[in-house]
């Protein structure tokens, strides 16, 4: 696993820009290196404000959106196009307005469909499509290839909860011990709606790279605990990490108790 990372942005709207720009940048290096890209999206204000900003880049063209695969690190256990579904809020704010293939975008179940009302079995679903996927990928695999069940996501992006929750793995739940299965259903959680569906520790540590998204002074400490070296158990955020890359992109009042040395003076 690597070390984080940090960059720290003067305010949210430039870090939703800057780590749009980021993102397509990684998406067109990993087409032009394996003929494809791989991405998990993540929800909240911090990940549909990066979709956002990514719909309004004229650089977006330069992404091959028919050869982008698009996973979700977790999904709130609702109907299919509830508005509070990061699915929903996702086409939303930019999978409608880019020529994406159908085939090639695998949102987790909703809690109307085959698995009504049972987000084990959903979860268990979305996991058995992520291990179909991997072993396409070892049948011929690319240069980095993804192990233990799912791709090898380029890069899978989180936000990080004001609690220092990601994804749907919330501090001491049992989903966060979890160190086999790759997607679990998410019971009793903290915040609204209590049933979700989640990628695990596991499942996210086998990406590439790993953003973890935090803007706003309610998202300081979180930052500040979950990189001061905290456990994984009470601090999930700080479990997170890529196998080449894990970043950190804040605003300034995200990293408000951040020590300086953490990250540069220059960060824009």
């Amino acid at each position: 696993m690597t070390a984080p990372q940090v960059v720290v942005h003067r305010d949210k709207e430039l870090m939703a820009r800057a780590a749009a720009a980021r993102l397509i940048t990684r998406i067109v290096d990993a087409q032009a290196a394996r003929g494809s890209a791989s991405v998990v999206l993540t929800g909240g204000r911090n990940g549909n404000g990066l979709l956002a900003a990514l719909a309004e880049s004229p650089a977006r063209d330069a992404v091959d959106w028919s050869r982008l695969d698009l996973w979700w690190g977790d999904e709130r256990f609702l109907p299919t196009g509830d508005p509070e579904r990061n699915a929903t809020q996702a086409r939303e704010a930019l999978l409608d307005a880019v020529p994406l293939d159908p085939a090639r975008v695998h949102p987790m179940p909703a809690s109307d469909g085959t698995y009504t009302g049972d987000a084990d079995a959903a979860a268990a679903a979305y996991a058995t499509e992520l291990a179909t996927a991997a072993a396409q990928e070892t049948a011929s695999p690319p240069a980095g290839a993804g192990g233990g069940g799912v791709p090898a996501f380029d890069v899978l992006l989180l936000g990080v909860g004001p609690d220092t929750h990601v994804a749907s793995l919330f501090p001491e739940l049992p989903a966060v011990r979890e160190t086999e299965r790759t997607v679990v259903g998410v019971h009793g959680a903290p915040k609204p709606p209590p049933t979700r569906i989640s990628l695990t520790l596991p499942a996210i540590r086998a990406a590439r790279e790993v953003w973890l998204l935090a803007a706003g002074e309610d998202k300081a400490r979180a930052v500040a605990i979950a990189l001061s070296g905290a456990g994984e158990v009470q601090t999930p955020a700080a479990g997170a990490r890529g196998q080449s890359r894990t970043l950190w992109l804040l605003d300034r009042a995200a990293a408000a108790e951040l020590p300086r040395d953490l990250y540069p003076p220059s960060s824009p």
